[in-house]
């Protein structure tokens, strides 16, 4: 999905959390007083180093506390922080545009359900041998989408036996589309059955 996008999406989620870890890790370390009872020396100027300090120390607190203006920005930086933090989040589920555009031989934009494709492309893998199951779903640009394909298989069907036929309903779903490419990520897995009872 999106290789580059969820790359760069992966990769600020590390450093956030090795961020918060560290942090956390110091905080615990204070708190716990582990550097006097390991004997350990922290570096010069390292804070939260026994269990007396604090992560803000109370002159930092209350310095600006007797300005009018201090409250109200605090409330604005933090509703802000909030609100951008939202808009990742949100921006990270809306990769499936509702509404996709479709060639068309008029001058006139034509766009098609998501749903819709999606769901033709389902039944067309649906029907191919060793198939139990599929799912299907456009994601990314709605003028350039790409497909994710979801196939349950059968018992003894391997992902040889599927291929041509898998290429040939991806490359059905872009001549109908009227799309010049149309990426496709399949993942594959083994469809449960029961045991079946031997008298």
């Amino acid at each position: 999905m999106m290789r580059g996008h969820a790359k760069t999406n992966r990769t600020l989620l590390a450093l956030l959390g090795l961020v918060l870890l560290g942090g956390g890790l110091l905080v615990l370390a204070g708190g716990a007083d582990l550097y006097r009872r390991r004997h350990l020396v922290p570096p010069d100027g390292w804070p939260l180093t026994t269990a007396r300090d604090v992560l803000v120390p109370s002159a930092v607190q209350t310095r600006w506390t007797d300005m009018s203006w201090w409250w109200p920005t605090v409330i604005a930086a933090l509703a802000l922080l909030l609100l951008l933090a939202l808009a990742w989040l949100l921006s990270q589920h809306r990769r499936h545009p509702r509404q996709l555009t479709v060639a068309d031989s008029s001058e006139e934009t034509v766009t098609v359900s998501n749903h819709a494709l999606s769901d033709a492309l389902a039944t067309d893998l649906a029907v191919l041998p060793g198939v139990r199951d599929s799912r299907a779903l456009f994601y990314g640009k709605h003028t350039h989408p790409q497909a994710r394909i979801g196939l349950a298989l059968g018992p003894g069907t391997g992902p040889e036996q599927i291929l041509e036929g898998l290429h040939d309903a991806v490359e059905r779903a872009r001549r109908s589309a009227g799309w010049n490419n149309l990426p496709a990520r399949v993942d594959l897995s083994v469809a449960h059955h029961r045991a079946h009872r031997v008298e």
